[in-house]
């Protein structure tokens, strides 16, 4: 009987034969047939049936015995029903493969799983069709276990590959939600996101923060069907209390199944459990999920609050494949992450024309959805510029400011945005997307820690010594006169406004100056209950 490194070096020459005899389609000769090798300990076949037992082997239509390495000249009986009942699941085509390639060279799942060193379990599991997304070092392991050649590995890594699609059964890589509008700008900020989360990136965890409104959802959007374009599985949950202008993906199974997952990352430990064990649990749901495949998880709306650090490390050490693309209005301060501040959308400049800035094309795309039969005079487009610099380019509000189009006209509007704007921070209509936008602005205010509300509160007082004129920004000097604060002190305290969205930078002529912005400038004049209680 041959031994078990003879018959895997089959693989290596499926076509190989004893001198002076021709083959049969699998590279048998065709008056020969392999001997049933026995698993260790046990006297049985290939098949499970004592040596004394003929082994009755099934024909496919139109094709004789030897196709299947029985001899030519041995009739063919039918097989009992039980040794080839279908599996409980349908086999998937890396299963199929190595289960050929097995067979071919007559080894057991128990051999094979001897010579690649894992589990007989995890071969069934394969062949069964039960296992579905295999790490690429498995499919390295019995593709070296069988022996098999370049073509036939690059075969089997295809198969593993296709069977990547993420989730149960599927073929296809998921798809993300469907953008309900065209992004204005922001093509600079889409192509470095993309670059950094792809799968060959170099980022595994990027959070985009910025103030509420400022578009990091739609950006998301933006970077994830760029990816997904290019074969990238896409993963997407949307914390609870977070509206995204966008239709959902259709399979509520694995949306639902994600937000159990995402809310894993979360959850706190009960009382007696070991958080190591906890963490490596809610590790292996991803895993079952995504395996070592490439893919991109999108967590839209996330809390400011940070995940459970060692869930997420667990996360990403079960998932190497798997690239986070985080929206929250804070950082989360973990380790490996990349901080992505977005900021407004810019504004006209004095090299471009007004009409060319993203702002003015976001603010006039609005006004024609309010005003179908709005017609951009020369006029209008210079007050949608002033629209736009006094609320510095920042997409909520803009969207929230051309809603009051139906009942005002631009030079009416631009006269209320002077003198308060805070009154038309919210979309005129509750149900138009942004509704809640002010009160979103108050609640990231709120969350100020004392220090950078007490410098935000400085900088926003207009009789304060040193302010600055407008539109020309305070440079560090400036705070730190202002404020009696050193220059760590300050920066420190800076850099939470920053990444907050309340405070822009400019950087001019080698300086760096920065300004509270208008609307924060309103809201901090006018809370919102004092708007509400006016409504």
């Amino acid at each position: 009987m041959d031994t078990l490194a003879t018959r895997a070096a089959r693989a290596a020459d499926p076509v190989r034969t004893a001198p002076d005899r021709p083959a049969d389609s699998l590279g048998l000769p065709p008056d020969v047939s392999i001997p049933a090798p026995a698993a260790p300990g046990r006297p049985a076949g290939a098949f499970g049936l004592p040596h004394a037992t003929p082994v009755s082997t099934p024909v496919a239509p139109g094709r004789s015995a030897s196709a299947f390495g029985v001899p030519r000249a041995t009739p063919v009986a039918a097989a009992p029903a039980a040794a080839f009942a279908t599996p409980a699941r349908e086999t998937t085509a890396i299963g199929a493969l190595i289960r050929s390639h097995r067979l071919r060279i007559g080894l057991t799942q128990r051999e094979l799983a001897d010579l690649s060193t894992i589990s007989v379990r995890a071969i069934r599991d394969l062949e069964q069709g039960k296992a579905r997304r295999p790490r690429s070092g498995t499919v390295q392991l019995v593709a070296d276990a069988l022996r098999l050649g370049p073509r036939a590995r690059a075969a089997l890594a295809e198969a593993a590959r296709q069977g990547r699609g993420i989730g149960p059964g599927r073929q296809e890589p998921t798809a993300p939600p469907t953008a309900l509008h065209a992004m204005v700008g922001r093509e600079g900020e889409t192509q470095i996101l993309a670059s950094e989360v792809a799968e060959s990136g170099t980022e595994r965890l990027v959070n985009v923060v910025g103030l509420a409104g400022v578009g990091k959802t739609r950006l998301a959007l933006a970077v994830a069907e760029r990816l997904h374009g290019a074969g990238l599985p896409v993963l997407w949950h949307t914390f609870t209390g977070h509206r995204g202008e966008y239709l959902a993906p259709e399979d509520a199974a694995l949306t639902a199944h994600l937000a159990a997952l995402a809310a894993e990352l979360f959850a706190q430990d009960g009382p007696g459990a070991d958080p190591a064990v906890t963490a490596a649990a809610a590790a292996a749901s991803w895993n079952e999920l995504v395996g070592d495949a490439p893919a991109l998880l999108v967590l839209d709306g996330a809390p400011a609050s940070p995940p459970r650090a060692d869930r997420l490390t667990a996360l990403l050490r079960a998932c190497p494949g798997l690239r986070l693309l985080v929206t929250s209005d804070a950082p989360w301060g973990v380790p490996g992450e990349r901080i992505f501040l977005l900021s407004p959308l810019e504004l006209p400049g004095d090299d471009t024309g007004t009409s060319e800035s993203p702002a003015v094309r976001l603010f006039l795309d609005h006004v024609r959805r309010a005003r179908p039969d709005f017609a951009a005079a020369p006029a209008d487009v210079e007050r949608a510029g002033a629209v736009c610099r006094l609320l510095d380019g920042h997409p909520g509000a803009l969207v929230a400011a051309a809603s009051w189009l139906v009942v005002y006209d631009l030079a009416t509007l631009c006269g209320c945005l002077t003198t308060d704007p805070a009154a038309l921070l919210d979309h005129l209509d509750p149900a138009g997307g942004t509704g809640d936008f002010r009160t979103r602005l108050c609640d990231r205010l709120a969350r100020l820690r004392p220090g950078p509300r007490a410098l935000l509160d400085a900088l926003s007082t207009p009789a304060a010594p040193h302010a600055a004129a407008p539109g020309r920004g305070h440079e560090l000097s400036d705070l730190t006169r202002l404020t009696g604060l050193t220059p760590a002190e300050c920066g420190r305290f800076l850099r939470d406004l920053l990444l907050s969205g309340t405070v822009s930078a400019v950087y001019r002529d080698g300086a760096s100056r920065f300004h509270v912005l208008g609307l924060v400038r309103a809201a901090l004049a006018r809370p919102a209950s004092a708007t509400a209680a006016a409504h």
